[in-house]
């Protein structure tokens, strides 16, 4: 299947350390997609920092380039990724969403290969990047491994999801299946990701889990004690919801 319009969606917060990386990235992927209509939405989950600024800034320098679209939404405050995500989605207008991180973990490249290999045959399906399948390639210290191992034990024990990682950002939607379920996502914290599974689950859309290669990159906000902890809670409160 072909892509012929895309709108990419990058959630942030106080990324000013690691935003340069993502506009690598950007060029990159224009250069390799110079005829692909594309519009870029940067969501700002109310930074402090000067990410936006550097934002705007790449916008202006690059806006002319290659004919591709740029667009910065800021929430007024800091209220959670799956917030941030919702917007742009909402806000997206092409016929393809992909979502990712600014610390490109994954590069917007892993498209690229994956409509080389014709993994994407469907526009009736989500695809998932996952860490966990076989030709997937991690570059993760153990205690990630590890906390993602309980984590995904834990979803499974809850809601009966056997998807081997629903927490990787790279996902690619068809906008109508994309546009259906954010508007009805309630969670704005890191366990959207779980939310989107079981609203998927509800309005019987198939997941399909693709490879990625994906690199940890430092100076992310994660506090893997307290946010595992919170997470915890959070899941709990999702199974009530959804009982």
């Amino acid at each position: 299947m072909k892509i012929n319009s895309l709108s990419i969606i990058f959630p942030f917060y106080n990324e000013n350390l690691r935003i340069n990386k993502c506009f690598q990235d950007i060029k990159k992927f224009n250069k390799f997609n110079k005829s692909l209509n594309i519009e870029y939405i940067f969501v700002d989950d109310g930074s402090s920092d000067n990410t936006c600024k550097k934002i705007l800034e790449f916008i202006n320098k690059n806006k002319k380039k290659f004919n591709k679209k740029y667009k910065l939404i800021k929430l007024k405050k800091n209220i959670g990724k799956g917030e941030a995500l919702k917007k742009g989605v909402l806000k997206s207008k092409k016929n393809w969403i992909l979502t990712l991180d600014v610390d490109i973990s994954v590069s917007l490249m892993q498209l690229n290969f994956w409509l080389k290999k014709k993994f994407i045959k469907s526009n009736k399906k989500i695809f998932f990047g996952s860490r966990n399948i076989k030709k997937s390639k991690v570059y993760s210290k153990f205690h990630r491994k590890f906390i993602g191992f309980f984590f995904r034990s834990i979803i499974k024990l809850l809601f009966s999801i056997n998807l081997n990682d629903t927490q990787c950002g790279y996902k690619l939607y068809y906008n109508k299946i994309a546009k259906k379920i954010f508007s009805n996502l309630t969670e704005k914290g890191f366990i959207h990701d779980v939310e989107i599974v079981l609203l998927a689950r509800k309005y019987n859309f198939i997941i399909e889990e693709l490879p990625v290669i994906w690199t940890h990159k430092k100076n992310g906000k994660i506090n893997l004690v307290l946010d595992s902890i919170k997470m915890f809670l959070s899941l709990i409160f999702l199974k009530i919801k959804f009982i």
